[in-house]
């Protein structure tokens, strides 16, 4: 039996208790939060044996195997980082770090401790880009990726996290070196990392505040952002991130010398791109017929999902933190390996760098003059 034990009892941590609930073999042996009331209400609605307001007391008594850890980023690394020393395997959730040079000091006492440690990019293991992973290990893309595209949409007049760190000035997401923005845009650079074949990118990126938040006196919290990332060997990306473009996208796209793929996260739907054109007029509206098959397949695959109670929202931290405990039990290789981790932490590090130093110029700049 694995023993598990949270440590932040927010919302985030109710999905987290969820899926380790779904996970043969393993128990939650202990919650913890500095605010009593927290962590008792957690303990109260799940079958957790203890709860606890400081961690080294709960390192000590429930003496867990693996930790995961759901507080606010700035606590991250100090909280990560005593889990490891006490033994223990870590999942961090995202952010993973307020920066490389902490996320280099954890991965490499991990290493050091021969310990697992990852970090909840869960939506790497939805259905949908299981599939599209299998689809590029076996060749689809051809012999080389060549871009690759991440778009990532956010409402701030409907998230709930949103309307949180709006209504509350001391709010942690306001303390974050990159803001919102910071918090928000780990899974879409993720997806990047993930294909990337070198490890020190050149990054270009632009950041500036939109109309809303401008309109409610926000006007130092970034929500609009693009980016543009080259590797070593001439790999390209793109990341938008927006919360004005309609409509609000979650996808990712990757292009490669032979065929591409189109992965739609909020629709779980994985659409094939073929490479080459047909001939003659057959390209006018073969393709469209293609795509509808493509698009009906999709929708039978996530019905059989939704049928199999394997359909919920949260099913990629499921798969998530079912394969870190494998690789625990196994002694295998975790789930996202630790140059992916690295390599996030070090885009977003230069990201921010050149949004802080470059800032926008005055909203409206370049409209036509009446």
């Amino acid at each position: 039996m694995l023993k598990v034990a949270i440590v932040g009892c927010g919302k985030i941590a109710d999905a987290h208790a969820s899926q380790i609930q779904r996970i043969k073999g393993c128990e939650i042996v202990g919650v913890c939060d500095r605010e009593l009331l927290m962590a008792q209400q957690l303990y109260e609605r799940f079958p957790v044996k203890r709860y606890f307001t400081d961690l080294t007391d709960l390192l000590n008594d429930a003496r867990p195997d693996v930790v995961h850890i759901t507080t606010p980023p700035e606590s991250h690394f100090d909280l990560a980082r005593l889990c490891l020393e006490g033994g223990c395997h870590v999942y961090v959730e995202k952010p993973f770090t307020l920066d490389a040079r902490e996320a280099e000091e954890l991965v490499e006492l991990a290493e050091r401790r021969g310990l697992g440690l990852t970090v909840g990019h869960d939506a790497q293991f939805n259905h949908a880009a299981k599939l599209m992973r299998e689809l590029i290990r076996g060749g689809y893309l051809g012999d080389a990726v060549v871009h690759m595209e991440s778009y990532c949409g956010y409402d701030l007049g409907y998230a709930t996290s949103a309307r949180a760190f709006l209504g509350e000035k001391d709010h942690w997401v306001r303390k974050l070196p990159g803001g919102l923005l910071q918090n928000v845009i780990s899974h879409g650079i993720a997806r990047i990392a993930e294909f990337l074949t070198g490890n020190n990118p050149h990054v270009a990126a632009c950041g500036f505040v939109g109309p809303f938040l401008r309109g409610i006196g926000e006007a130092d919290m970034l929500d609009e952002l693009r980016v543009i990332i080259v590797d070593e060997r001439h790999t390209t990306a793109y990341l938008t991130f927006s919360s004005r473009m309609r409509p609000l996208l979650d996808e990712f796209r990757i292009f490669g010398s032979r065929n591409g793929l189109m992965l739609d996260e909020q629709q779980q739907t994985l659409v094939k791109l073929r490479g080459q054109a047909f001939k003659s007029y057959v390209e006018r509206f073969v393709p469209s017929l293609v795509f509808a098959k493509q698009y009906l397949v999709n929708a039978g695959r996530n019905m059989r999902l939704f049928l199999a109670n394997e359909f919920h929202m949260e099913a990629g931290k499921k798969e998530l933190v079912a394969a870190f405990y494998r690789s625990i039990r196994e002694g295998a290789p975790a789930p996202i390996p630790s140059r992916e981790i690295l390599l996030t932490a070090r885009l977003i590090d230069a990201i921010f760098e050149q949004v802080a130093k470059a800032p926008a110029p005055p909203y409206g700049v370049g409209a036509p003059r009446s």
